[in-house]
């Protein structure tokens, strides 16, 4: 069985969506955050870096959620989260998987650090999130999520950034992406997920 090591407001969450939505077994370790909001030391003890994510499937021990996204795709979901490979939806599923944390995190982190320290961000911040607000609302259909109504492996990496950034109230420029949000939200596999680890985002 799947062990999932499960900081509470983590990227974690992501990993018990996918595993609902494949309506697989799982064995669910959860860690509080300390008074300063960082991880306890006894996950450290699990991986070096501390981190959460990190699963465990017998030998096998990961801890990036986009490759323990995929790692579990590709064990129980026979490609339901993905579209069809050789196809360019698929392409643009697996960049945009890879771009969530390697290019949009990294432009978020400059809007919800200031913020969680009681700042305001910098106008270059805001301006440079305008700029993926509005990449990341071209890639989405009309009135569903990336590649339709069904979350994706992409769709589900969005959403622990996306929670983030709606609760400090950094959305407001994007009602598409607001919208995604909260369509995200109606997932039966989130709606499972945040029932047994709580909320992404904390309240502030």
């Amino acid at each position: 069985m799947i062990t999932v090591h499960c900081l509470a407001y983590s990227r974690a969450i992501r990993l018990l969506w996918l595993m609902e939505d494949l309506e697989q077994p799982y064995h669910l370790v959860f860690y509080d955050r300390t008074e300063s909001f960082r991880a306890p030391e006894s996950l450290a003890r699990i991986h070096p870096l501390g981190k959460s994510p990190v699963i465990e499937d017998d030998e096998v021990m990961l801890a990036e959620s986009a490759t323990c996204l995929r790692y579990l795709s590709d064990k129980f979901g026979q490609g339901r989260h993905s579209p069809e490979p050789g196809t360019q939806d698929h392409l643009k599923h697996e960049e945009l998987l890879d771009y969530v944390e390697s290019s949009f995190a990294e432009v978020a982190m400059n809007l919800l650090l200031p913020k969680l320290h009681g700042e305001e961000p910098s106008d270059q911040a805001v301006k440079a999130m305008q700029k993926h607000y509005d990449y990341v609302a071209k890639q989405l259909t009309e009135n569903g999520l990336l590649f339709g109504n069904k979350a994706s492996l992409a769709d589900i990496q969005f959403s622990y950034l996306l929670a983030n950034l709606s609760k400090m109230g950094l959305m407001e420029s994007a009602p598409r992406l607001e919208r995604y949000w909260q369509d995200l939200q109606k997932q039966p596999g989130y709606q499972a997920a945040i029932g047994h680890a709580g909320p992404m985002a904390p309240e502030m």
